[in-house]
């Protein structure tokens, strides 16, 4: 495909599988995570499905709302190895976790995690590289000597990037005005949740709105079948 395409999110804590699914389709997802922290959002907490149903694993980062993402800081570090803990309770039984117990461990006890931003970028791109193959490029938006706010500040980011196309999630169409990307003649894109297959899960019933752990433990190197393989027969 030529052109340059690009996905701009806020970064999230063990995302699920659309998180990864957007970051597969472009070329260049960028970070953005210069811009207001929301509490008790996926910036600090994800779900994974237990023995009791599903449970969320939240990083405490304060209840401060006067703070950019990038300025959150991880005051208390006993956190990771609760979150470690807990995942091997949950996930000791799935058919993959010795395979992927060591990488996820390293990520968890392997050093200790004081801000928010760079911990969820660097899970983020580890998984996608190492575990699920993804190819992608990474940037930060602060790179970027963008200016303005909210739509502005993505047509900014996406005119600096060399973007001919965007890939938005769904819930953005509320606010995007697609008369802006005709202008700049970017062609712009919703990325589509709706055709994921289930896959073997652990614990009934089946949820697809879980942390991608839980996809990897649970089909190992097949997660990607069950991300975006399916759409080529895959799975």
């Amino acid at each position: 495909m030529s052109g340059h395409t690009v996905a701009i999110i806020q970064s999230s804590y063990i995302p699920w599988k659309g998180y990864f699914d957007i970051i597969h389709d472009v070329d260049e997802f960028i970070f953005l995570d210069d811009v207001q922290y929301t509490v008790r959002d996926w910036r600090t907490r994800n779900r994974i499905k237990t023995a009791n149903g599903t449970s969320w694993l939240t990083v405490p980062a304060g209840a401060n709302r006067n703070r950019l993402i990038c300025e959150v800081s991880l005051d208390e570090p006993s956190w990771q190895q609760k979150h470690w803990k807990t995942l091997c309770h949950s996930y000791s039984r799935a058919p993959y976790f010795r395979q992927y117990a060591a990488f996820f461990e390293e990520l968890y006890l392997g050093q200790t995690w004081t801000n928010l931003s760079q911990m969820n970028r660097s899970m983020t791109q580890r998984i996608a590289h190492e575990l699920l193959g993804i190819h992608t490029t990474f940037s930060d938006s602060r790179s970027y000597p963008s200016q303005g706010a909210k739509l502005d500040r993505i047509m900014d980011l996406l005119q600096m990037s060399g973007a001919t196309r965007y890939i938005s999630g769904p819930m953005a169409a509320d606010y995007i005005d697609p008369s802006r990307f005709d202008a700049m003649g970017i062609e712009l894109q919703f990325k589509n949740y709706s055709d994921y297959p289930d896959y073997p899960q652990l614990y009934p019933t089946f949820e697809h709105a879980v942390s991608v752990v839980d996809l990897i433990f649970n089909t190992g190197p097949h997660a990607p079948d069950y991300i975006w393989g399916h759409r080529q027969g895959v799975a």
